[in-house]
Parts: C-alpha cells; sequence; structure tokens
C-alpha cells in the first residue's frame, strides 16, 4: 500500500480494442485516486492516441520506471512497449499480443514481489499472444501458472449474482470427460472460502448445476448427475458447506430460486457466462478465485468493432478496479477477525430440513 492506498496494477491489454478507451474514461473521473493509487502497464504512445481520437481531455501521467516509485494521488504509468508501439484500430496484430504480453509479465512480476496490492487485467485476444513453448490460453490460466497455483476459479461477479465454472477454456466435446467428483469438490471448496473470504459470507450457500439436458432424466439422457456430480455434492456437505444440487441447467438460471443462493458452479464455460452476460454484461467482472493475490478484469473482450468509436462502456472496467480493493480490503478484515477465533462445529446447529441431501432436481418447474 502507499500512503494507506491500495496500489492497483493495471495491464493495457490489446492496443487495438477498446481498453484504452475504458480506462481514459475511468481516469477522467480524477476521484478515483482518492482512494487508490494505480499503476497502468502499457504504452503512453497509444495512451495519447486514443485519447486523441476521443477527444478525452488531457489526464496528467505520472511516468515512473518501476512500481516502487508510484505516488499517491497520481495516475501511475509504466511503459512497456517502446516508440515503435501504434495502434491498428480495431485489428488484431503481432504487436498488439506481444504489447499485451509484456504489461501481463510486469505486473504478474510486481504483484509475486508485492510491489502492487492487486491487479486489474484489461481485454486481450488470447489469439495473438504468442510465447514461446507454451500455449496462451487466457488471463486466468497464465495467472494461475505463474502463481504456481493448480487449482482455482474462474468467477464471474456482481452486486446479485456470482457464476463459477467447473470447467474453462475447453472445447465443449471435452466437458464431461474432463469433470471429476475430485474436480468438482475441489472448485466448491474453492468458491466457499472465497465467498467467506473475499466477500464476507458467514455460511454462503452454493447451487451446482447438472450438465446434461434435466439433470440427465434420471439416467435417460446422461447419467453424470448420479455417476459424478451427486457425490461431490454430498461429499462437501459432510464437511458442512451448504451446497445443493444438481439443477437442471435452463430452469434454474430463469427461476427466483436462484436468487436464494450466494454462489453458483457451472459444469462448463458458456453454461455459465451466457446466464451471466445475459444479466450483467454492462457491470459484471470476471474475478479468479483461489489465487494467492486478488485479480479481477472486466467481463467484455476486446470489442474490436466498436474500437476507437468512442461508444465503449466503462463501468465493467471501473467495477472491476473498485471490486479489486474492495476484495483486498475484505481479505484483510477477515484475516484480522479469523486470527485468534475458536473453531467451532455447526453441523448440529445449522441444519436447513428442507436441503439436507442433495437432490437431482431433472421432471420439476427447473425442467423443460
Amino acid at each position: 500500500m502507499k500512503d494507506g492506498k491500495i496500489i492497483v496494477g493495471i495491464t493495457h491489454g490489446d492496443i487495438n480494442g477498446i481498453s484504452y478507451e475504458v480506462m481514459l474514461k475511468t481516469f477522467e473521473d480524477n476521484r478515483i485516486i482518492d482512494f487508490c493509487t494505480p499503476v497502468i502497464y502499457g504504452s503512453t504512445k497509444i495512451w495519447g492516441f486514443y485519447r486523441n481520437l476521443l477527444k478525452i481531455e488531457n489526464i496528467n501521467l505520472n511516468l515512473i520506471m518501476s512500481s516502487k516509485d508510484a505516488r499517491s494521488k497520481c495516475i501511475n504509468f509504466i511503459n512497456v512497449m517502446n516508440d515503435n508501439a501504434h495502434a491498428e484500430v480495431g485489428h488484431s496484430t503481432q504487436m498488439a499480443g506481444e504489447g499485451a504480453l509484456k504489461a501481463l509479465q510486469a505486473a504478474a512480476r510486481d504483484i509475486r514481489e508485492k510491489k502492487i496490492d492487486v491487479m486489474v487485467t484489461a481485454p486481450i485476444n488470447k489469439y495473438n499472444v504468442q510465447i514461446p513453448g507454451k500455449k496462451f490460453i487466457g488471463h486466468t490460466e497464465f495467472l494461475a501458472d505463474d502463481a504456481g497455483v493448480q487449482n482455482y476459479l474462474m468467477l464471474m461477479v456482481n452486486d446479485n449474482l456470482k457464476i463459477g465454472v467447473i470447467t474453462g477454456h475447453i472445447p465443449l466435446k471435452d466437458v464431461s470427460k474432463s469433470i471429476s467428483t475430485k474436480l468438482i469438490l475441489q472448485k466448491i471448496d474453492i468458491l466457499n472460502e472465497s465467498l467467506k473470504k473475499d466477500f464476507l459470507m458467514v455460511k454462503p450457500r452454493i447451487a451446482v448445476l447438472g450438465l446434461n439436458p434435466h439433470c440427465g432424466d434420471n439416467g435417460l439422457i446422461g447419467t453424470e448427475e448420479k455417476e459424478i456430480i451427486l457425490p461431490a455434492i454430498k461429499e462437501a456437505q459432510g464437511k458442512n458447506i451448504l451446497v445443493f444440487g444438481p439443477y437442471s441447467a435452463d430452469g434454474f438460471l430463469s427461476s427466483e430460486t436462484s436468487k436464494k443462493f450466494d454462489g453458483i458452479l457451472a459444469m462448463y464455460h458458456d453454461q455459465g457466462m451466457i446466464a451471466f452476460k445475459s444479466r450483467a454484461f454492462d457491470t459484471g467482472v470476471n474475478y479468479t478465485a483461489g489465487l494467492p493475490f486478488v485479480r479481477t478484469s472486466p467481463a467484455h473482450g476486446t470489442a474490436y468493432e466498436i474500437s476507437g468509436q468512442g461508444t465503449a462502456n466503462a463501468d465493467s472496467f471501473r467495477t472491476a478496479l473498485y471490486m479489486a480493493c474492495d476484495i483486498f480490503k475484505n481479505r484483510n478484515r477477515y484475516n484480522e477477525m479469523n486470527a485468534h477465533s475458536l473453531k467451532i462445529d455447526i453441523s448440529a446447529t445449522h441444519k436447513h430440513n428442507d436441503h439436507d441431501d442433495a437432490t437431482i432436481i431433472a421432471n420439476d418447474d427447473y425442467s423443460a
């Protein structure tokens, strides 16, 4: 922290998308620097290009060589690209991929060395980011690998909805063979701990979705619910976690019942993302639960199709910045509250009689 303020490392993402527009629109409001100390990893040349293109009033920057030199009450900026950097608005280029990776690597190093407190990553195009000898899948996987973390959770968050995914960026054809009782239990544990530590929920309630239509209709169109998902739920319940399901995804996500849960686990990427983005696209945040540090990102992508037009909505990026700071404070508060707390067995006193056992919801109002 700097002068009592959280240091927020911000990676600039793809220089040809809307990253610079949403950053500029966010920092037009100078009240941002009243509660945090931003450090942007990017290109001042690209910053100036978009500021002029979008006719945004000049925003003063404090150019620094290292994040340890960040000043409070300033928008600090570290150049990670050379003077040859140039934007090709709305297009995927090798230069954009290289610039995105350099920013990400610099911020990952700084947060690992505790020179910044939290990280906010602007959108990238994973197809133009190349790492020699490795396949770049996305921010989530890169940061988990860099931190040496094997068990993590991509969690989409807004004020009223938190959806995590059991399997992330993999082909749909591989989902069924990728899920296992062990994997689902790991994700339940991560979500439960994140809801408690990062969002300060005392005893969170978690819903788990099924994989197949109608949760397999008792084995008629799939057995994963009975053979893989339900055993994980029951095992988690044995650890005093309030987790229920599996629920048929189509009906559950459109029902009022979904609002009774603090977190939801979907089986695969689009099952969770479509539901989340249809409700909270403009203000949603992508959060990586399970990392030793706080990382957030706006819920949208590079949006090449509207880049440079001045029409990009900065709310998701702004919310990601606020949320990173909130989660950082929550973690500290949680650690303080639990530093000398007594462990209490709540299994006998915290029963929910109507949800004591996990049940497969297949032939009721949640199915279609």
